[in-house]
């Protein structure tokens, strides 16, 4: 007799089809000792892919309806990578709440989550990469032993930051801790307080994850953790790794040989068997939002992890999320706050610069006032930095032709083509596509054409010609696509090489510039008056952030400025940020949200289109528009028509939006599972239609 094992219905997580309308794992028929989270190779249609043992969580998604196959029709499980242990299941019960909630399939995110390299590997590979792994681990920890590293000295903690570290620790003791706010002024020591933290959980044996929002801030924040918690194994998570390292990284903490993971938001999904703590540094970053795909926040997810786990989750800011405030007003976040910067430092004094107050002249292009060049001179004079904030990249936004109006519009979106004046050409920063300057104006041959506007390339340029001597360097998209130029610009900044740094938001958070006494942010008067509610939050906390790199070094923190250029100086905006007084603006925010019924007040979800044609995108949203008001869940939402997006038009796709609100998150989640499979219906009737997509709790609308 054979001694294999009896076989039985498995449920597999696989990546079906996208629009598929299979949401749920699928059965096929396997050995009875396959452990739910073992990975396995299985056939789907005609190909061999990658899938998950999965089981019927508590709370876990609605299965599909109708009969199951019976067991003689099912297909055999293919090889299990048992090499590896299988996925736990308060990770699965996180994929299974992320695709419930996101409204995707289980096997989409549970293998989108994967590295790629996994999902190629079978037993042999997997096994070889495992003796690799063990064979760089164990030359790591005889180098180390070797040349024992010293660890950075703890600076003392102030007693805020004492209390704040207190107050965390006390949570960590809990059996199930709330997550904890942490708003801390820029300056104010936040890392120290995740440095302490995670050195607390570390010495229980458990792992910590933490979250930032930029790919560029990693090796920062890694570089700090290294210096601190030398002979710890440290991993990073992010989309700038190679599939090698990214695997390397993920099998290290799968394996629970890494101590910490660093990361951006794909990290929140990271395989940890001992997870301790969570941090999410710099928790309002718009960053967090998955904008492709499974749109899932990830700060959201941190938050529902951390439930799972019964670990404490730190979200630190000096500017949270209005959603976050909120539940920390409402008692559901437990709120600590750091009011001090490190060292009894000052925050920078902000001066509002009146536009209106210099003499309007046609054809007038300077972004540059002359109080503001004078400003920058004494800093000049002084060997002090600064940093002028423009959040606009190329020279500028757009060619214009004075004669007959003619813009370099793009010929694939509804967008301008910006120009690059370096490299002159005119650049779409929505499809990529890039043309040459032309000589003269296509439209009328008028040779006088003009650059409208300003980018930082176009702000440099203004710098270096009013201010002859200085040595202004520029930090933005452009400038930086290079492997390993970011590192090397901020380092000739952090070492004095640089007097102005001109940048985007690359450089407005995160970073800690010592001799910056001057942040000046030269047009940031459009986000005021933007169609999208959020617009002054963002902006707010970019100013926020920006303004933050001025006067870390106490010493000069008396002496440092906040420059803001606006045409609008009287705004509310402009005046809660003069006093950095974010409480109050944040309340203001908070009760026109109320008042218009928005988050975090209300639930939102929003329904993308894309279409050949206007009428392609247009039609299946009001479709789904009238199968949705036939659904009784539907009562007590409101549907609004769908609407053009902001960019109605990339790449010669035609792009329309659907927005639906709801009083309750419970209620929208039950209209979304009933109304899925119907738009899944329209997909197949509609032609012309290139693809469509829910966004739940939307960011960009």
């Amino acid at each position: 007799m054979s001694g294999a094992p009896p076989l039985r219905r498995v449920r597999v997580a696989v990546e079906a089809p996208q629009h598929s309308g299979l949401t749920g794992p699928l059965d096929y028929l396997g050995s009875q000792d396959l452990t739910p989270g073992t990975l396995v190779h299985v056939t789907l249609g005609r190909r061999d892919v990658m899938g998950l043992v999965w089981d019927d969580l508590p709370g876990g998604q609605d299965l599909p309806e109708g009969e199951p196959l019976p067991e003689s029709e099912l297909r055999p499980v293919g090889e299990a990578l048992d090499a590896l242990p299988p996925l736990s299941d308060r990770w699965r019960r996180l994929v299974d709440f992320a695709a419930g909630y996101y409204q995707r399939s289980i096997g989409e995110l549970a293998l989108a989550v994967l590295p790629p390299q996994l999902r190629d590997l079978d037993g042999r590979q997997l096994q070889a990469r495992l003796k690799k792994l063990e064979k760089a681990e164990a030359a790591a920890a005889k180098a180390a032993a070797e040349a024992p590293a010293a660890t950075s000295p703890r600076p003392a903690l102030t007693a805020q930051q004492q209390a704040a570290l207190d107050a965390i620790l006390a949570l960590a003791a809990r059996e199930a801790p709330p997550p904890a706010l942490l708003w801390g002024l820029t300056g104010s020591g936040k890392t120290e307080i995740y440095l302490r933290a995670a050195e607390d959980a570390l010495a229980r044996g458990q792992q910590v994850l933490v979250l930032v929002p930029e790919i560029n801030l990693t090796p920062q924040l890694e570089a700090r953790f290294a210096e601190r918690f030398a002979g710890h194994a440290i991993v990073s998570l992010h989309s700038a790794l190679t599939p090698a390292q990214r695997l390397r990284h993920w099998l290290a903490a799968h394996l629970g040989r890494a101590q910490l993971v660093l990361g951006t938001r794909l990290a929140v999904f990271a395989s940890l068997p001992r997870l301790g703590l969570i941090v999410v540094d710099e928790e309002h970053d718009p960053s967090y939002k998955q904008q492709d795909g499974a749109r899932y926040s990830a700060r959201d997810l941190a938050v529902y992890r951390g439930h799972l786990e019964k670990v404490p989750v730190v979200l630190g800011s000096a500017t949270p999320s209005l959603e976050s405030w909120q539940h920390a007003l409402g008692g559901r976040y437990q709120r600590i706050d750091l009011t001090e910067r490190i060292g009894g430092g000052a925050l920078p004094r902000v001066r509002l610069f009146d536009m209106n107050r210099l003499e309007r002249k046609k054809g007038v292009t300077t972004a540059l006032s002359v109080p503001l060049l004078d400003a920058l001179r004494q800093r000049l004079e002084r060997g002090e930095q600064s940093l002028v904030f423009l959040n606009r990249r190329g020279y500028a936004p757009v060619l214009h032709c004075d004669q007959c109006n003619w813009k370099s519009d793009c010929p694939h979106c509804s967008a301008h083509q910006v120009f690059h004046k370096e490299d002159r050409t005119l650049r779409c920063h929505h499809c990529g596509v890039s043309t040459r300057v032309p000589r003269a104006c296509p439209s009328c041959g008028n040779p006088d054409i003009a650059p409208l506007g300003r980018g930082t390339e176009r702000l440099e340029e203004q710098l270096a010609q009013a201010l002859p001597g200085a040595r202004v360097a520029r930090i933005d998209a452009d400038t930086t696509r290079l492997k390993g130029s970011l590192e090397s610009q901020l380092a000739a900044v952090h070492e004095g090489e640089v007097d102005i740094l001109v940048g985007t938001q690359m450089v407005a958070k995160g970073h800690d510039f010592r001799r910056i006494t001057l942040v000046a942010a030269v047009n940031p008067d459009g986000a005021l008056f933007s169609s999208d509610f959020r617009a002054p939050e963002r902006l707010f906390s970019l100013l926020m952030q920006a303004g933050g790199r001025a006067g870390r070094d106490a010493a000069q923190a008396g002496s440092s400025e906040m420059w803001i250029q606006t045409w609008y100086p009287e705004h509310a905006l402009y005046q809660a940020l003069r006093k950095h007084d974010y409480e109050a603006f944040a309340g203001s925010q908070l009760h026109e949200r109320m008042s218009a019924n928005l988050p975090p007040f209300a639930h939102l979800a929003l329904v993308r289109a894309e279409g050949r044609s206007v009428e392609a995108a247009r039609d299946f949203l009001t479709a789904a528009q009238e199968a949705a008001q036939a659904l009784p869940l539907s009562l007590g939402l409101l549907l609004y028509p769908p609407v053009p997006m902001a960019v109605a038009r990339v790449a010669d796709v035609e792009r329309f939006q659907m927005l639906i609100e709801a009083g309750s998150r419970a209620q929208l989640q039950r209209f979304l599972r009933a109304w899925l499979p119907e738009l899944h219906a329209l997909k197949r009737r509609q032609k012309g239609l290139t693809r469509w997509a829910v966004d739940v709790d939307p960011l960009a609308i």
